[in-house]
């Protein structure tokens, strides 16, 4: 009997958790470790900013239904992992050996990359759930007293959908509460143009974001590097396309989320062959190791080389279709891995998003997500809206049974119509 361990439990790791059960079933044991014993459903955290959800409305208890599924759960934070003795030391003394890991622990949140930046600075954050709660109780402060307020993400970012998301929702929530005339709003980004995304834009998110922010009455600023930030003032220098600064300016915000750079977590430092030197896995085409080849990583905490250059370093970002794929060849992989076989499967790293504007949005749909395209498909409405609404209790709903069903492409067929992915299925 092999022990699998799996590093982590949000959205890849928790349905990671599931496939693999499913493939290896009673014959493997499988053991989630986690610092969170509660699964959150990130693409809510914006409207967790607004107060438009409690923090209750988006988390899940995984205890029941891992034990459910003979799953063991251990939610101590790893404090080391020691990939030549095949060995997690975790932060309360407790040593789990593995015959094989799979990483899907998510980023670290780089805040410190920038004087002022976050939570503990000047600016709010929805990466997290606590972040967004917090975030909704400095919002209900603001409206008291409204005044400028600057929205982005930072150089190094890759990560920009909850950005515009978290912009178009509280612009949405200010019309609502009438304070919308006493709020200037400018989004401040390191994305060479507005819709670009870290994927050199779908379809024509350029034009589409930049019409609703002109209809908004939205100023932006892009290529932009977030300096520093001090309470009620932000430093940023701007670049043209040849990279060459345009020179520095100064935001001032009475309120301000701004989405920060990712790294890999402390465990995962400085291991030579596993880790770049930002601390991201190492994967080949199986989601793979090259050098520890019992490990497997998934999510956003893997290595993916930025699209191109751009005057302003630019990520790429990990959608939770693109996660969901790497799921799913990384649980077949492992399978044939135990049945003494050599992994054939591999992610399709389609891209599909449902962004929330509030009382509209923006759906795009990118296969695969990496330019060239397949397809390349955007559009928008009020129906946006209503889907990420409904995939919000759809997925949540499938986490609670503990079904391994594919979600984030179940809802592009099923709900949305999309029929132009099933070719790109990786059990078939």
């Amino acid at each position: 009997m092999a022990h699998i361990v799996v590093m982590g439990a949000g959205l890849g790791g928790s349905i990671m958790a599931y496939e693999l059960k499913d493939q290896v079933g009673a014959d493997h044991k499988i053991t989630v470790v986690t610092k969170d014993p509660k699964y959150h459903f990130v693409p809510s955290n914006p409207w967790v900013a607004v107060n438009w959800r409690k923090r209750n409305d988006i988390e899940i208890d995984l205890a029941p239904i891992l034990a459910k599924k003979n799953i063991d759960f251990i939610t101590v934070p790893v404090e080391e992992l020691q990939p030549d003795q095949n060995r997690l030391k975790l932060s309360d003394g407790q040593v789990i050996d593995y015959d094989h890991l799979v990483i899907a622990t998510g980023p670290e949140l780089a805040f410190d990359e920038i004087e002022g930046l976050g939570p503990e600075g000047f600016t709010q954050s929805v990466c997290h759930v606590e972040h967004a709660v917090d975030a909704g109780k400095a919002f209900e402060e603001f409206c008291k007293d409204p005044g400028p307020i600057v929205v982005g993400a930072v150089q190094g970012a890759s990560c920009f959908g909850p950005a515009y998301e978290f912009m178009f929702i509280l612009e949405t929530e200010l019309r609502r509460r009438k304070i919308r005339d006493q709020v200037p709003i400018t989004y401040v980004t390191s994305e060479p143009y507005v819709g670009h995304l870290g994927l050199d834009g779908v379809g024509n998110t350029k034009g589409l974001l930049e019409a609703e922010m002109r209809d908004k009455h939205i100023k932006w600023m892009t290529s932009s590097k977030i300096k520093s930030v001090e309470d009620g003032v932000m430093h940023v220098e701007t670049f043209g396309d040849d990279g060459e600064s345009r020179g520095e300016t100064d935001a001032p915000f009475k309120y301000s989320m701004v989405l920060p750079a990712f790294r890999g977590i402390k465990p995962l430092m400085n291991i030579e062959g596993l880790t770049n030197p930002r601390g991201f896995v190492i994967v080949d085409e199986h989601q793979r190791n090259p050098k520890y080849k019992n490990i497997f990583s998934i999510g956003v905490c893997i290595a993916i080389p930025p699209i191109g250059p751009t005057p302003v370093p630019v990520g790429v970002p990990k959608t939770g279709f693109m996660i969901e794929s790497m799921v799913t060849a990384t649980a077949h992989n492992l399978g044939q891995v135990l049945k003494g076989e050599e992994p054939t499967h591999k992610a399709t790293w389609n891209a599909f998003c449902l962004a929330d504007f509030g009382d509209s949005g923006v759906a795009f749909v990118a296969q695969p997500q990496i330019p060239p395209r397949n397809v390349n498909w955007a559009s928008q409405g009020k129906w946006v809206h209503m889907a990420k609404v409904g995939f919000e209790k759809y997925f949540m709903g499938k986490i609670k049974s503990g079904e391994s069903e594919r979600f984030y492409e179940n809802w592009a067929l099923k709900a949305l119509g999309i029929d132009k992915l099933k070719e790109d299925r990786t059990d078939d």
